[in-house]
């Protein structure tokens, strides 16, 4: 495997990418859906990514260009880039937002002032984290304090900070793993992550997920952990943290475990596609997902 740094951010943001258009092909009628998870059968969608995968491709790019998150970078990034295509998944609170950056408003003011100044807990920062922890794998302060920066340009509550450094915790335990640094179990796995976060919500609902073992249905994890529908970063991490700590080995069964817990599963899955791939041969992704929209040859990038 590649020890590159830029590479392996590179093949997390490859995994965000498809985990992302994967995800949002199974938008639609809940039963019939349900229908095509049960068959393993991914509904005909032009497997174009979402906004999270365009936020991850800026985080990337602070990477490659100053070797850390430069916010201002990444606030001008995410901007530019929303505006050359504004219909791709952005909540609203983020249309909002890249309007009032454009019209020259400071992104931190916008940032920290959301939400009575608490800032807002969604997971728009762990969906995009996984790329900083392949890179900073080896050094988690690095790490760290890049998700907390990389978060903080759009979300500077506490919780989407720390469910941020949750997924590059992750990612970087994956390298770590891949590489024959560690070798982990499913408690080891989530245990790990959880010790390295900061105390908060986040961090609590992490107990919840140690003590999911066994087989656990999909419904009692969704009710225990959440799916993303509230669209919080600790509604939406814990069960991703649940599913890689059993499925990260396997990306086919990671996604299509990820996706049939429903709910926001653009995001969810495309935080789970972006660290478990660093766990796996690029070779084995499965098939009917080689055609999604690739993000190294397209406008976002080459911007």
């Amino acid at each position: 495997m590649e020890t590159n740094k830029l590479l392996l951010a590179s093949k997390s943001l490859t995994g965000i990418s498809i985990g992302d258009a994967f995800g949002e092909s199974f938008f639609g009628e809940e039963s019939l859906m349900k229908s095509y998870i049960h068959q393993r059968t991914i509904p005909e969608s032009s497997l174009d990514f979402t906004d999270d995968t365009i936020m991850a491709i800026a985080i990337f790019k602070s990477l490659e260009k100053f070797e850390e998150i430069n916010q201002d970078f990444l606030a001008e990034e995410f901007t530019k880039n929303y505006h050359l295509d504004i219909n791709r998944g952005y909540g609203p609170s983020m249309h909002q937002y890249f309007r009032a950056v454009k019209s020259g408003d400071n992104w931190k003011k916008i940032s920290y002032s959301k939400f009575e100044g608490q800032g807002s807990m969604g997971n728009g920062g762990a969906m995009r984290a996984s790329v900083i922890g392949a890179y900073f794998y080896d050094d988690f302060d690095k790490l760290k304090l890049n998700a907390e920066l990389s978060c903080g340009v759009t979300h500077a509550n506490k919780e989407a900070i720390e469910g941020t450094k949750a997924i590059a915790l992750a990612a970087a335990f994956a390298v770590q793993e891949k590489l024959g640094l560690i070798k982990f179990n499913q408690q080891d796995f989530i245990q790990k992550v959880q010790d390295e976060l900061d105390d908060s919500d986040m961090k609590s609902k992490l107990n919840k997920a140690l003590y999911l073992d066994g087989n656990p249905s999909i419904e009692l994890l969704v009710r225990t952990l959440g799916n993303g529908t509230k669209m919080t970063a600790q509604d939406t991490v814990p069960i991703i943290i649940w599913m890689l700590s059993r499925y990260r080995n396997n990306f086919e069964e990671c996604l299509w475990n990820t996706v049939s817990a429903l709910g926001d599963r653009d995001t969810t899955c495309a935080m789970a596609g972006g660290v478990s791939i660093l766990c796996c041969d690029e070779n084995r992704i499965p098939t009917g997902v080689k055609n999604v929209e690739n993000w190294k040859n397209n406008k976002f990038y080459e911007n």
